[in-house]
């Protein structure tokens, strides 16, 4: 790790961190009370691999459907109007929805093979996000005289890393360059993520292994052929899988190359200051435990 103790951390003239954990347990809120504070600057790991590496996938996706329609095919055609992804920090939906779900076309479902086809092109851009994070840190501090540096993580980190490797060419990059920092969440944290995503369940990405067992699992299970799944109810029944799944990848990423902090005090972090603390906390105990 970069920081050996807390008071390393505490005296860092120039702080890293990556923060890594489930969606929904304060990633992106802490990393906006560090934005405002001045000093620090935000990489968001889902904003750059929507606005630099999916883009282009989603752009032609959208051509391709609006090119249906005469008028439309038209206007493109004479480069009257032109199609762009929204992307913001806290709004993903142009990615998550050109993800999209499995199964039956008539209720939004893509085919499996062209489901993962686009689950493919993902893990390939989070990859390059995520290697593009040491080129962040120079660029923060030499173009943009930042100090202190946070790189907020997607929750499919863990699918594309191996912790038990040594040689790992993801978490070597990162983890040479910042403090990793799992937020680990509760049970009850648990819970509440899997009633939010079944309320309004949104596309996720998988470990290639992991979606191909769930899939054949849920076509086993419901004695269902693969265009007449429910795309709604699939990844609804995939979610607390998914999240079982990722917990013990999570674990061994802070074990092995980082720290673990709580989520209920990321929760209560409302300065730069009570940041800090949080994490020179995490670095004492991980002393302790070491």
């Amino acid at each position: 790790m970069i920081y050996s103790s807390a008071a390393e951390w505490r005296d860092a003239p120039h702080k890293r961190v990556v923060l890594f954990a489930m969606s929904g347990l304060g990633k992106t809120h802490v990393s906006d009370i560090l934005r405002r504070a001045g000093s620090w600057f935000h990489y968001s790991i889902d904003y750059r691999i929507g606005t630099r590496y999916m883009g282009e996938h989603i752009v032609d996706s959208c051509i391709r459907e609006a090119r249906q329609n005469p008028y439309l095919r038209e206007m493109l055609d004479k480069d009257a109007i032109y199609i762009s992804p929204n992307v913001h920090t806290h709004d993903l939906t142009a990615v998550s929805t050109y993800l999209g779900k499995p199964g039956d076309a008539s209720k939004g479902g893509l085919s499996y093979d062209e489901y993962t086809r686009r689950q493919a092109q993902f893990k390939a851009a989070e990859e390059s996000a995520l290697l593009d994070t040491g080129h962040f840190i120079q660029r923060a501090e030499k173009v943009y005289d930042y100090s202190n540096f946070i790189c907020d993580t997607g929750g499919s980190i863990c699918e594309w890393v191996d912790p038990a490797d040594s040689r790992d060419k993801i978490l070597n990059a990162l983890s040479s360059n910042a403090l990793m920092v799992w937020i680990r969440g509760t049970e009850e944290h648990t819970a509440e993520l899997i009633r939010r995503f079944d309320r309004a369940p949104k596309p996720m990405a998988y470990q290639p292994e992991f979606l191909q067992q769930a899939w054949q699992d849920y076509l086993d299970e419901k004695a269902i052929a693969p265009e007449a799944v429910d795309p709604n109810a699939f990844i609804r029944w995939t979610y607390a899988a998914a999240l079982a799944h990722r917990q013990p990848r999570y674990e061994a990423m802070a074990r092995n190359w980082g720290i673990t902090v709580e989520a209920s005090d990321i929760y209560a972090v409302r300065t730069e200051a009570d940041f800090v603390d949080v994490i020179a906390r995490g670095l004492e105990d991980s002393v302790k435990t070491a």
